[in-house]
């Protein structure tokens, strides 16, 4: 019986992507005016034109594993030069590792003029907890993430977290 409940819960949880606890977190970080995307929408749109995802994490973070063709624009040192050459009406998805970073990178971006901005909801913790693919530095496949600290690298629940 207590397999059976362990099976369903972890049914549940691949199910929905996230647990009732990941999605409570979420809302203190989210604000509910900001457009977000979600992690299989983002999927479908990867190699599409005129679409760029944005990886607002740092260099350790990013070069851990990223979405493939995403640029890594970082959080502390964001500058908007670093996407100067991005058309303003393009799809921008911007993420981080739960999406509180990217949605500050992301207000940056349409107070400078970009019309189509929207954040990953549950960021690159909830994209490895779907086991979508991630690339790490040199290209190749991973499963590893950064998980930013042990605190926050406690929702990830698939792939070998580093920190």
């Amino acid at each position: 019986m207590r397999y059976l409940f362990f099976f369903v819960t972890l049914l549940t949880f691949t199910a929905y992507g996230q647990s009732k606890e990941y999605r409570a977190m979420l809302k203190k970080y989210y604000s509910a005016d900001f457009s977000t995307i979600s992690i299989s929408d983002a999927k479908a749109k990867i190699g599409q034109s005129n679409v760029y995802f944005l990886d607002t994490r740092e260099k350790e973070e990013f070069n851990v594993s990223h979405i493939k063709t995403a640029l890594q624009v970082g959080y502390d040192d964001f500058s908007l030069s670093s996407v100067s050459k991005l058309p303003k009406d393009a799809e921008i998805i911007v993420y981080c590792s739960i999406g509180a970073r990217s949605q500050t990178i992301g207000q940056k971006l349409i107070e400078d003029g970009f019309t189509n901005v929207k954040n990953l909801y549950g960021g690159m913790f909830h994209w490895a907890n779907n086991s979508y693919p991630m690339r790490d530095n040199s290209g190749e496949k991973t499963t590893t993430i950064h998980g930013y600290s042990e605190d926050w690298g406690k929702w990830v629940y698939r792939g070998t977290v580093v920190y």
